[in-house]
């Protein structure tokens, strides 16, 4: 339960954040930054190794099997996917899927040009809010991570809300599972750290609410 929530009632509970996801809808895709829409609402993005589980996250937040495409061949779609999220209408956050990296079959020159693309992304898109990099816990932060991690540094130190998370978490044991968010603890850098399972729908509530809270950031007090 989460006990912030239930004491003060601006702040949501696990149920209202997952209802908030579950109004995900298709906005646009761009195979180049240039063709984004510029957007004033916060935006939210998900990278990550192309088998890393991506669209599986995303889709199992939303509650919907086929909002984010799961191609069966990792590393097919090369565009960035934007979603839109708000209740009645009114757009107040979107998420955006970006292509996954590093699958060994694309084209050299296609997984330079997407590497651009994606760095050009995380250091110029205005209103991006927050991201989360996906990891599967077995192979852990690949040097193609790493890179990543490099790139949206200097954001994150400026407010840039981050979270490594560490999906096919039922794949490892109880102590193999405290050992891999210990270490991603420290490589997050000042972000944050969470364990994911889709399957033993783990973790679920408190990405939602981390969501949640990244688009409607609380005013000081």
């Amino acid at each position: 339960m989460n006990t912030a929530a239930a004491t003060d009632p601006s702040l949501p509970t696990p149920a209202t954040a997952l209802g908030w996801l579950h109004t995900a809808r298709f906005l646009t895709t761009a195979p180049e930054l240039k063709f984004l829409p510029p957007l004033e609402v916060p935006e939210i993005a998900f990278v990550g190794r192309s088998n890393a589980g991506k669209s599986t996250c995303i889709n199992t937040l939303t509650q919907q099997r086929q909002l984010a495409y799961a191609s069966r061949k990792p590393g097919r779609t090369q565009h960035i996917n934007l979603f839109t999220l708000g209740k009645q209408g009114v757009t107040d956050a979107v998420l955006a899927d970006l292509p996954g990296y590093g699958y060994a079959a694309v084209p050299l020159a296609d997984k330079r040009r997407w590497q651009q693309v994606m760095a050009n992304y995380l250091v110029s898109r205005a209103n991006l809010t927050g991201v989360v990099l996906l990891i599967d816990p077995r192979l852990g932060v690949t040097e193609l991570d790493e890179v990543l991690l490099e790139v949206i540094r200097p954001r994150v130190e400026e407010g840039l809300k981050f979270m490594l998370l560490l999906t096919k978490a039922d794949k490892l044991t109880r102590s193999e599972q405290a050992r891999a968010l210990s270490i991603a603890r420290l490589q997050a850098g000042g972000g944050e750290a969470r364990l994911f399972s889709a399957l033993k729908r783990q973790g679920i509530d408190e990405l939602a609410l981390s969501l949640w809270s990244w688009a409607h950031p609380q005013p000081a007090a």
